[in-house]
C-alpha cells in the first residue's frame, strides 16, 4: 500500500474507527508504542544515560567477567535514537561518548585486533559527518581532537582513517 493510499483509506474512516486502530497498534507492536511512549514522555536524558551505561558494561562489565566490546550495541542505540528523533546533542554525545570508552578500554587491554580499530575509525568517520551535518561541530571538537591525539598515542592501525574523517572537518 502506498502513502497515498493509506491517506485516502484514513480519511474515509471515522474518528473513533482511527482512535480504534491506532490503540489496536499500540498494543500489537512494540515499536507503536515505544515511538508513542517517547512522544508523549521523551525522558530523553533518561534514554541517554541507559545507554552510556549499557554501552561502558561492554567495555567495564559490572555483573560478568570478561568485556564484551561489541560496537554493535552503541550502534543499536544510536540507530533507535536517530527513528525516535532524539536531540541531535545528544546522539552526537553518544557516539562521542562510546568511541570515549573504547579508548579508555583500549588503553587497558592494548588489543590487538585490527577489527576493533577499524570499526572505532568508522564509528569516528559517523561521529564526524553526523556532528557537521547537524553544525555542533563547535560543541564537539574539542572532543574530537583529544579522541585523535589519544588514537595516534595508542598507535591505532586505522589512524589514517580516521585522518581523513579530519580532513572533512578542516
Amino acid at each position: 500500500m502506498s502513502k497515498r493510499d493509506l491517506k485516502k483509506y484514513l480519511q474515509t474512516l471515522k474518528k473513533k474507527e482511527l482512535e480504534a486502530q491506532v490503540l489496536d497498534l499500540y498494543t500489537r507492536f512494540k515499536d507503536v508504542k515505544v515511538y508513542y511512549d517517547f512522544v508523549f514522555n521523551p525522558k530523553e536524558d533518561k534514554l541517554i544515560d541507559e545507554a552510556k551505561t549499557k554501552i561502558a558494561n561492554e567495555y567495564f562489565p559490572v555483573t560478568r567477567r570478561k568485556p564484551k566490546a561489541r560496537r554493535s550495541i552503541a550502534q543499536k542505540y544510536i540507530k533507535h535514537f536517530l527513528e525516535l528523533g532524539v536531540n541531535p546533542i545528544l546522539v552526537a554525545d553518544v557516539m562521542w561518548f562510546n568511541i570515549e570508552i573504547a579508548q579508555t578500554f583500549n588503553k587497558e587491554k592494548m588489543l590487538k585486533s585490527d577489527a576493533f580499530y577499524k570499526s572505532m575509525a568508522k564509528s569516528f568517520d559517523e561521529a564526524v559527518k553526523y556532528t557537521m551535518q547537524h553544525g555542533l561541530m563547535s560543541d564537539y571538537k574539542e572532543r574530537l581532537v583529544a579522541i585523535y591525539q589519544e588514537a595516534k598515542s595508542q598507535q591505532w592501525s586505522s589512524l589514517h582513517i580516521i585522518e581523513a574523517s579530519l580532513d572533512l572537518v578542516d
